[in-house]
């Protein structure tokens, strides 16, 4: 660094002569370091060794991909097409700005979220997240266990590797059971039907994933792998559905994976008549089917383009969030997910209206690197930064954060 601080000086003095005034300014200003400098960049040499090390969720994805092998990485990490819907989840933060407030007292803050007359201790909730023992042992228990270390609500895939039975067993209270309806009534019923008996109090339709997804990212890793998927996963997406403890008992004739092409608005009514629990609609992303959600009788939605795994529309939620609370106008919890990697993501949804942020890859990425103490460390360092903003901002609880605190970017 001292010869690069000499090479600058070098070429300010002779840029200020008149006789070089032309080539040598240009020269010194190409030399010029970026600001702000980059001194402390990430690297692929020197990963975290222990969950502690991690200084925010981000670490745990390259320890990740260096344990599991490369079909299984490729399956979460994977958007589909041309991915251009993932990385606009991420680039849609920029979009929204925090308007901090001094002068408060923020030594308490309190980020309890109230849902359906029961509060947990974070907003954070753990999203649906398919074959969790792909990438651990432990897969769904272990995501459960750490869930109820952090007091988080839940909701456990159709597609996961516990059974609904024992993942409400691990997190110690009553998990929301993510239905994918598949286009077999009969199944869905039994899903939904089986998932209540159980002690699930709330089932999250799944919406969004409707034709076949084109992961390219999944299948270009899948080619290094080495390993014989059928023996695991058997020949076809409809065998690895049908593996799922979720379909232990049924017949699944006719199933041919999670996407369905003939969810309508009649399929949601003839749920909200057989099933007692509370219903959720997941992967809404515009103000109208907000509303159809509504006369619909649902009791909340989830604001979800399932990470940029289903379709490629190029539109973060956190874009479409402000018109659909416009929209609901407070008749419905709304939630959210897809994107989310920071304190300051979460809350600029919080603050904009979304009643919880659901988080997926995040906690995956501590599973595959860690097991539970991963998972456990992920949702600490997600639940520590969104109290840290929130003191920022002048907010003592999720109530406090209101639209007033965040604006669009100009």
């Amino acid at each position: 660094m001292s010869v690069l601080a000499h090479r600058r000086r070098f070429l300010r003095f002779l840029a200020g002569s008149p006789l070089l005034a032309g080539p040598m300014a240009v020269l010194a200003q190409e030399q010029r370091l970026p600001d702000p400098s980059m001194w402390a960049p990430r690297t692929l040499d020197k990963l975290i060794r222990t969950p502690n090390e991690a200084l925010n969720v981000f670490d745990f994805e390259p320890v990740m991909k260096e344990k599991v092998p490369p079909a299984h990485f490729g399956y979460m990490t994977t958007g589909t097409g041309d991915e251009v819907t993932l990385r606009a989840n991420r680039e849609g933060f920029l979009k929204f700005q925090l308007l901090p407030r001094r002068m408060v007292d923020v030594q308490k803050v309190d980020l309890g979220m109230e849902l359906f007359g029961r509060t947990w201790r974070s907003p954070v909730v753990i999203a649906p997240t398919g074959s969790n023992r792909a990438f651990h042992p432990d897969g769904e228990l272990a995501v459960a266990r750490a869930a109820r270390r952090g007091d988080h609500l839940e909701m456990l895939s159709t597609v996961a590797t516990t059974s609904i039975e024992d993942a409400i067993e691990a997190r110690g209270a009553p998990v929301w059971f993510q239905l994918y309806p598949t286009n077999n009534w009969e199944i869905a019923k039994a899903l939904a039907t089986r998932a209540e008996q159980a002690g699930a109090d709330t089932i999250v339709v799944t919406t969004d994933v409707i034709a076949f997804q084109m992961w390219e990212t999944f299948r270009r890793m899948a080619r290094s792998d080495s390993r014989s998927c059928a023996e695991c996963h058997g020949l076809s997406v409809a065998d690895f559905v049908r593996r799922k403890p979720s379909f232990d008992g049924l017949n699944p004739s006719g199933i041919t994976g999670t996407h369905v092409d003939n969810l309508t608005w009649g399929f949601v009514k003839r749920l909200r008549d057989t099933v007692k629990t509370r219903l959720v609609l997941k992967g809404l992303v515009t103000a109208e089917d907000a509303l159809f959600a509504i006369d619909a009788g649902v009791d909340a939605i989830v604001v979800s383009n399932h990470g940029g795994r289903s379709e490629d529309n190029g539109r973060s939620t956190i874009d479409a969030l402000p018109e659909i609370l416009e929209a609901v106008d407070g008749r419905i919890p709304v939630l959210i997910d897809s994107g989310f990697r920071r304190g300051t993501d979460i809350v600029k949804a919080l603050a904009l209206g979304a009643r919880a942020v659901c988080v997926g890859r995040p906690y995956l990425w501590g599973l595959g690197a860690f097991g539970q103490a991963g998972v456990e460390r992920v949702l600490n360092l997600l639940h520590q930064e969104t109290r840290n903003v929130m003191m920022q901002l002048g907010a003592t609880s999720l109530k406090q954060l209101v639209p007033a605190m965040v604006r669009r970017a100009t």
